[in-house]
């Protein structure tokens, strides 16, 4: 099944709504953009993976006031795999309440369910110096 125009909006979507979600404290609404199953591949940062909708919510609970305070989301691209789950690639970028910034990859799994398109794997990939940089 072809990836249609409305799908990929729905799509990029979903990806903003994690940081809508995550900003505004609505972590109990998590599900809206993860699947109940969802791996959070956060290996690049020094930490496990993180495994299901409860485990996210903790982890950010517990990074308290360590948490961006804005989490935004650009140069998503799409990609339709042949089982029909989108890969979606994309960058964040978190604010801190000091006003710092970061910046990373995110590498997506999205799948179709009966509640509509949801991530199912993300791993995020920190930002690295360039080369000689």
């Amino acid at each position: 099944m072809a990836l249609t125009c409305e799908d990929r909006f729905l799509i990029a979507e979903l990806i903003a709504m994690h940081g809508h979600l995550c900003d505004s404290g609505e972590l109990e609404r998590l599900g809206e953009v993860f699947t109940p199953d969802v791996t959070y591949d956060v290996t690049d940062f020094g930490q496990a993976p993180l495994r299901g909708l409860s485990a996210l919510a903790d982890a950010a609970r517990a990074l308290g006031d360590r948490n961006p305070v804005g989490h935004h989301v650009t140069n998503v691209v799409l990609t339709e795999q042949a089982d029909g789950r989108v890969h979606a690639r994309s960058k964040g970028i978190g604010i801190n309440a000091d006003g710092t910034s970061g910046s990373v990859t995110y590498e997506d799994t999205v799948v179709r369910t009966g509640q509509g398109w949801r991530i199912d794997h993300r791993t995020l990939l920190a930002r690295r110096a360039p080369l000689g940089g």
